[in-house]
């Protein structure tokens, strides 16, 4: 078994954490044979390509006799104001898939109350963190916000929206738009998950200029040590 996959949606997030990791790396064995502790990779943006690519990722790993020993969602995200502070970390307690449903007059209308059945949606529009992996990373990290991490294909940008997520989502800290997708290649996969995050804005009306990503790509390798 090889050790933790670490995927992120760009390649600012992945050298942020390659970084965090590098300075917090015990030293090399002098033979050079052991594996590496954490492989780090960017496999694209949003839920679709996220999951699979790293469900490829891991399959290929499977196919080579190396499985992962688990899989963590890891990058920047929005974060719900009053809930979690910008340039905070976040743990997801659960990843949910916040706007795989259907609009009605009389609002947002969740997949699962369609009548399709849980093994058609990759066991639910909800996948909770493996339990043992989020604790080592909690202990780890003990000032993060654990709650839950909304992924979305299209990032929040109005009031009305914003309003509209935190209501049907009280316990939500964050968003981001990958979290969902790699963690049900996850479970197909059968593969401890995780998803670890840092906020580089409020969720919100869009505003660049509240926008804080040297602030979250200087936290996100602050806690990548937590990885090891």
């Amino acid at each position: 078994m090889t050790g933790l996959l670490v995927v992120t949606a760009v390649p600012a997030e992945a050298e942020a954490i390659r970084a965090g990791l590098t300075a917090s790396a015990a030293p090399a064995p002098p033979d050079g044979t052991a594996p590496p502790d954490v492989t780090v990779l960017a496999v694209g943006v949003g839920p679709a390509v996220a999951g699979a690519a790293t469900a490829r990722l891991l399959a290929l790993a499977e196919a080579a006799g190396r499985p992962y020993r688990a899989v963590v969602s890891a990058g920047i995200a929005g974060g719900f104001v009053g809930r979690v502070t910008v340039g905070g970390t976040v743990l997801a307690e659960r990843s949910v898939a916040a706007d795989l449903g259907a609009e009605s007059p009389g609002g947002f209308i969740p997949v699962e109350d369609l009548g399709m059945p849980p093994e058609l949606l990759g066991g639910g529009r909800t996948v909770l963190a493996d339990p043992g992996l989020l604790a080592r990373l909690h202990a780890a990290l003990p000032g993060a916000t654990v709650g839950t991490v909304l992924t979305v294909s299209t990032v929040t940008g109005t009031a009305a929206s914003t309003a509209a997520l935190a209501e049907r989502h009280p316990d939500a800290v964050a968003e981001a738009m990958e979290g969902y997708g790699v963690a049900v290649a996850a479970a197909q996969a059968g593969v401890p998950f995780a998803e670890l995050r840092t906020v580089s804005n409020p969720i919100g009306p869009r505003d660049r200029s509240a926008w804080r990503m040297r602030e979250a790509f200087a936290a996100l390798t602050a806690v990548a040590a937590a990885l090891h």
